[in-house]
């Protein structure tokens, strides 16, 4: 099982949250996903996750405590999908990854077309908006 970490970045003040576009030519090209990536050999999920943000956006993030964990088997691969709350501690977020980026909040959901790996963290981020808890 392939170990792949992502950021759930909010901006509170907006009650938004941060969605990235994969590129077109890769596996699940154009789909929405949460930013982030597998962890290399020798890191921590935070770690990792802290490099994919740099890489992927060119910004700094402060990690905090797991939102939740997901398992989920695609035709090419399985993995292990840990969510990280996380804040930019710096920089602005850039396309150096990914086709586009939008800040959504929660009721906006269905309006993108998301990996499947994220369709069971997506419902818990709605069940805990419908119940004034997000």
């Amino acid at each position: 099982m392939t170990q792949v970490v992502a950021a759930l970045i909010r901006d509170r003040g907006a009650g938004t949250f941060m969605i990235c576009q994969r590129p077109a030519h890769k596996a699940r090209g154009l789909l929405w996903e949460f930013v982030g990536g597998k962890i290399e050999p020798g890191e921590t999920g935070q770690v990792a996750l802290i490099r994919e943000c740099r890489e992927e956006l060119g910004i700094e993030v402060a990690v905090g405590a797991v939102f939740c964990a997901v398992d989920h088997v695609y035709p090419d691969i399985t993995i292990r999908l840990t969510l990280y709350e996380a804040e930019i501690a710096s920089g602005e977020p850039q396309l150096l990854e990914h086709n586009d980026l939008r800040w959504i909040t929660p009721a906006e959901i269905g309006q993108y077309e998301f990996c499947p790996a994220d369709e069971d963290i997506l419902a818990l981020i709605t069940d805990r908006y419908e119940k004034g808890t997000w």
